[in-house]
């Protein structure tokens, strides 16, 4: 048996596990007590129920939804109805989250339907063993070109069965990374093994897929999608995959990116590409999901008329409803790349009649590495609420992404994963907020971001309710103390290049185009209305006028959609120049209060948890500290206006 050197993160059970045979007992009605998903949850309740001697019986019943569930709890026996072994499985989780949560299990009474049919987790684990944008350790997936199985393995399906994630793409999608070699027979055995262990927890294994392999793996001289031959090679690949691994998902594919090849290079379209690997794969049952984020890298940003914002709405809304049945669009929550605060793409809800699912970052790329606190299911909250006014009714993200605006059976959300080989799996122990929340929300868009978070501190911690709450409130304030001390109203990208982890005002890596900020003498931001690139025109009436106009556009935004003069006052009675100023001021001092906060729960979390992020909370001040200088620094020098509470800005 393997020596575990790794955390339970929330199912550790602290309270519940028992030192001898577990006294819970498991019935079935309906269910075949063997079925691997059943076992499964069988396992987590004998090891979370061991100490409290209650039977649970698992009955079929039809007329509950896919994967959802129905509790009923009782003096004797609590009674878990499902019309699936998935949806069992998650109402065993949903009653051990109840019970370490403190409520009385014999009072529960609860039914649940996921919101989205699709709930996945994309991980950018490359086969050397790093990770891109990865700030947790390296891959437990991959090592020195080989896939690693171990019970790691097995814990990591549980701790994602257990937040209702269905399906996991275990390599990086972006194409200079992309493992050709995984659809080979190199690989297939691991590959059968570990989509075996997925299978256990009602998960799907899915692939990242490299367009180009008719070329690197066929030895063809081209991977036009409507070249017969190229058709031909994928045909008989497809099926050798699925003859070796018959419960693959399906791949996720990004094409025409980083000066690798995609149906562009042939001139052909996206639904070109799509289609083609969407009818080789569709005999099997599974499945193509398309990446929207296609943009061309080398425009020159100069050019007032120029937006990378425009792109993925200029390439895919003219072919709205190309695509084949088992293609499904995915779609960033923004139209730039995950930054703290930036618009939704109005590709969601822009699309009505193909499959589309949205894909949010809970690596902490661009908001802070895991390093920094910044707890985003308030802002995947936000993202979820926005009206598309894509119709009169059921016009919000989350009825777009989950298939009731339009009716679309393959709809959902996709996370890029937070997680690596450290201990803690998160590099920061309260970056598992992070993790646990996408899951949760994934299954229920209802529930709110404080809820989540309260869930979380309790299955993670044992603390009274002065520090539970406390640790809440840090949780549900990070996000806006992070937005404070660096990026204003909306802007975005004033990052070190290729790192993305503190301020280089001018220095993104295409600065050589052109800063995105557009920040002059006069003033900030850039210019998306019709006088400008024209993006603001992209989304339906009411928001185009809203976003069009900056008396009514948010001020969050405002520096996204417009150039605004320094000496603008916003609703607040400032100006623009003076809330760049107070806005860092107080992020860096709201940090120092994270910071000082997190003294508090010395000695009651575990020390190396209370090390870890000790440590990472010095980081972040001293962070936060340098965003501060060196943003004010360079407006103050940009336009010239001091500030008007005499605080010293070099």
């Amino acid at each position: 048996m393997e020596v575990k050197n790794w955390s339970d993160l929330w199912l550790s059970y602290s309270n519940k596990i028992g030192a001898g045979e577990s006294s819970c007992t498991v019935m079935y009605d309906g269910f075949e007590p063997e079925n691997r998903i059943l076992k499964s949850a069988e396992k987590e309740l004998f090891k979370g129920l061991s100490e409290v001697g209650t039977a649970v019986k698992f009955r079929r019943n039809e007329a509950v939804a896919k994967e959802g569930y129905n509790i009923n709890g009782g003096k004797d026996i609590t009674v878990i109805e499902a019309s699936d072994e998935n949806g069992a499985l998650y109402g065993a989780f949903h009653l051990l989250r109840s019970l370490e949560c403190g409520e009385d299990i014999t009072e529960l009474n609860v039914s649940k339907a996921p919101s989205n049919p699709l709930r996945m987790m994309n991980h950018w684990d490359n086969m050397d063993g790093s990770i891109e944008r990865g700030y947790s350790g390296r891959s437990f997936f991959f090592e020195k070109d080989d896939i690693i199985i171990n019970e790691r393995t097995v814990d990591y399906a549980r701790f994602m069965a257990s937040i209702g994630i269905n399906g996991v793409v275990i390599n990086n999608v972006n194409v200079k990374w992309a493992a050709t070699d995984l659809i080979t027979i190199r690989f297939f055995d691991k590959l059968y093994e570990l989509s075996e262990i997925f299978a256990d927890y009602g998960i799907k294994l899915y692939l990242s897929l490299n367009f180009a392999s008719p070329i690197e793996l066929g030895g063809l001289d081209n991977c036009d999608p409507l070249d017969d031959q190229v058709i031909a090679w994928w045909k008989d690949k497809v099926k050798e995959v699925y003859d070796r691994l018959p419960n693959l998902g399906g791949f996720l594919v990004k094409a025409d990116s980083e000066g690798r090849p995609g149906p562009f290079t042939y001139g052909r379209t996206q639904a070109d590409g799509a289609n083609m690997l969407g009818d080789v794969i569709a005999p099997y049952g599974g499945i193509i999901i398309w990446r929207c984020f296609v943009y061309n890298c080398t425009q020159d940003w100069r050019d007032t008329k120029t937006d990378r914002a425009r792109a993925g709405y200029d390439y895919f809304k003219d072919l709205d409803g190309q695509y084949h049945d088992n293609v499904i669009l995915q779609i960033k929550n923004g139209p730039m790349d995950f930054q703290i605060r930036e618009p939704i793409s109005p590709l969601i809800g822009g699309l009505t009649k193909t499959n589309q699912m949205l894909e949010v970052q809970i690596a902490q790329e661009y908001t802070g590495h895991q390093i920094d606190l910044c707890y985003l299911i308030p802002m995947f909250k936000e993202i979820l609420g926005f009206k598309t006014y894509c119709q009169s009714e059921n016009d919000t993200v989350a009825d777009v992404v989950s298939g009731r605006a339009f009716g679309n059976k393959l709809a959902g959300m996709a996370a890029v994963i937070n997680t690596g080989n450290d201990l803690n799996w998160t590099g920061n122990d309260l970056a598992a907020a992070n993790l646990y929340g996408f899951g949760r929300l994934a299954y229920d868009t209802e529930l709110t971001a404080e809820e989540i978070a309260r869930e979380w501190v309790r299955l993670t911690f044992d603390l009274d309710k002065e520090l539970e709450d406390k640790l809440v409130n840090m949780l549900l304030t990070s996000r806006e103390t992070y937005e404070k001390y660096t990026s204003p109203l909306g802007i975005g990208w004033m990052v070190t290049p290729n790192t993305h982890y503190g301020p280089s005002v001018d220095g993104y890596e295409y600065s050589r185009w052109g800063t995105y900020h557009r920040a002059d003498h006069f003033g900030i931001g850039v210019d998306r209305t019709d006088k400008g690139t024209g993006y603001a025109q992209q989304y339906y009436q009411p928001n185009a006028d809203m976003y069009n106009d900056p008396k009514t556009c948010p001020e969050n935004l405002l520096l996204f959609f417009h150039h605004i003069p320094y000496d603008w006052k916003l609703k607040s009675g400032q100006t623009l120049i003076q809330y760049i100023y107070d806005s860092h001021f107080e992020g860096y001092e709201e940090a120092k209060e994270l910071q000082k906060s997190w003294k508090a729960f010395e000695g009651k979390v575990p020390q190396n948890v209370y090390n870890c992020v000790s440590h990472r909370f010095e980081l972040q001040v001293a962070n936060a500290h340098e965003w501060c200088d060196q943003v004010n620094s360079y407006f103050y020098r940009k336009s010239a206006v001091a500030d008007e509470k005499g605080r010293e800005i070099f």
